[in-house]
């Protein structure tokens, strides 16, 4: 198969590439990336190499590059997307231009060439869950509450409705919170490791009680494989971790893990439109297709801060740049 990965210079594009090479070496790969702050040409080096990667640099809102780069390729998974909340609710144009026009570019030229596409949602599309309410399914109420998961929410009703209308070939799946090496330091986990590398505290918004299911990287790559592979056209799946924590439990785990005392968690003002638990049931992609998360998030975590500790050369330009350290000002009302 040859298959057009768009956003793969990103943190989980960058997983997906890597793992399919692995396990389908024989598959050929374009990578489409329009490199903006988080899409890293570091997080494919090992890869480059490869006699059948190919890198094509460009954005999906460009509509001539897109029908071309698709012709070539039998199938179209999609990861370009702006991402992190807090840019959203600073400036929500880069997350309409992308992940509503850039989506829907996509589509039409897969319908336009009868290809086959699969599209890398987010369960923050269907809002916030309380303490004991259930988790999320496939049949969840969409209930955004923040720019980009407004976006995202855009973009998968966009995809629904080519399945109708157009008979697209598309399926959807949607995640919890990935976690694992690349990680652009602005999530909690690579901001909290990377900030204790350097002696820094670790810096928990509102009271730490809001609850997130961790997902590996790999984990959700090999997913996303069965669903290209074998999941049912025009179907949504979802993938979790099985690893609720709250962010406080979470930061107390990483402290233990990096050897630090509590005293190095400091609680900060909440962010606008913070969530306070997501969760989502599998046993959908569990039962058809036989896919589970194999990573404990111990494990995971673990193996994450060895790979921050071994690989500061990645992630240490980042943090000295002038645009992350204004990001970092803006954020947290500190310089870095």
């Amino acid at each position: 198969m040859k298959v057009l990965v768009t956003g793969g210079c990103g943190f989980i594009g960058s997983h997906f590439i890597r793992t399919t090479f692995q396990v389908r070496p024989e598959w050929e790969i374009i990578n489409l990336d329009a490199l903006t702050y988080a899409g890293n040409l570091a997080n494919t080096l090992d890869i480059q190499s490869h006699p059948r990667y190919r890198f094509i640099y460009g954005s999906i809102t460009n509509k001539e590059l897109i029908n071309q780069m698709i012709q070539e390729v039998d199938a179209v998974v999609n990861f370009a997307a702006e991402t992190h909340v807090d840019r959203s609710i600073q400036d929500n144009e880069p997350f309409v231009l992308t992940n509503v026009l850039g989506v829907q570019r996509l589509i039409d030229a897969s319908v336009h060439h009868g290809k086959r596409f699969h599209h890398v949602s987010t369960d923050e599309v269907f809002g916030s869950l309380g303490i004991d309410d259930p988790k999320f399914t496939e049949d969840s109420k969409y209930d955004p509450r923040n720019p980009y998961s407004a976006t995202k929410a855009a973009s998968d009703h966009l995809i629904r409705a080519a399945i109708h209308t157009h008979s697209l070939r598309g399926t959807i799946s949607n995640c919890t919170n990935n976690y694992g090496p690349y990680l652009y330091p602005e999530k909690f986990l690579s901001i909290g490791i990377t900030n204790l590398l350097d002696g820094k505290p670790m810096k928990i918004h509102g009271d730490g009680k809001q609850v997130r299911d961790w997902i590996h990287a790999v984990d959700h790559s090999m997913g996303i494989l069965d669903v290209l592979e074998r999941g049912r056209v025009g179907e949504t799946y979802m993938m979790g971790g099985n690893a609720e924590y709250s962010i406080e439990d979470t930061g107390k785990l990483l402290l233990k893990i990096m050897g630090y005392e509590e005293n190095m968690m400091v609680f900060i003002n909440d962010r606008p439109g913070q969530d306070r638990r997501y969760s989502i049931d599998y046993s959908k992609i569990s039962n058809e297709l036989g896919w589970q998360p194999k990573l404990t998030f111990e494990q995971g975590l673990r193996e994450m801060v060895d790979w921050y500790r071994k690989n500061e050369n990645w992630w240490r330009p980042i943090k000295e740049g002038s645009g992350y350290r204004r990001w970092y000002e803006l954020q947290f009302g500190e310089k870095y």
